[in-house]
């Protein structure tokens, strides 16, 4: 098995370990390779490869943090053929939350919610992915 280096704040390190050892880890690699995954597996159900979807899109932030909100202006922009809809919100005292509504195909929603992952100081992100045709969940094989 090959070993990596990754960064991150001492803070996720210190919530990463503490998780590990709630839940029955054996290390915080155990916890790594299991959440790689489960990332990984998101967007591989082949049951929505080639349909019409929807995707809800929900990013909190630090209000505080304005490169963030010119960020998801620009992806917004960037694109303006899978974003339907987008709404702005302020949420308590310190954030705020981007609400994107998406019309696309899962091959386009897996690439924009990337690119929101990959945004800096976003403190979550959100989706959710549904068919608007004729789509059967409890549908076996297709």
């Amino acid at each position: 098995m090959a070993v990596v280096s990754v960064s991150m704040p001492d803070e996720l390190l210190e919530r990463l370990d503490q998780f590990a050892d709630e839940h029955g880890y054996t290390g915080r690699s155990e916890v790594v390779r299991e959440a790689s995954r489960n990332l990984l597996g998101e967007f591989e159900d082949t049951r929505l490869e080639e349909r019409d979807l929807m995707g809800i899109v929900t990013v909190l932030f630090d209000y505080e943090t304005t490169s963030v909100e010119e960020q998801m202006m620009h992806l917004r922009h960037e694109h303006e053929d899978l974003v339907a809809s987008n709404f702005h919100s302020h949420v308590g005292d310190h954030y705020c939350m981007e609400l994107f509504v998406l019309e696309g195909q899962l091959e386009d929603i897996s690439t924009f919610v990337g690119k929101i992952r990959a945004t800096k100081d976003a403190l979550t992100v959100d989706y959710s992915v549904i068919p608007v045709d004729d789509f059967d969940p409890f549908a076996q094989g297709n």
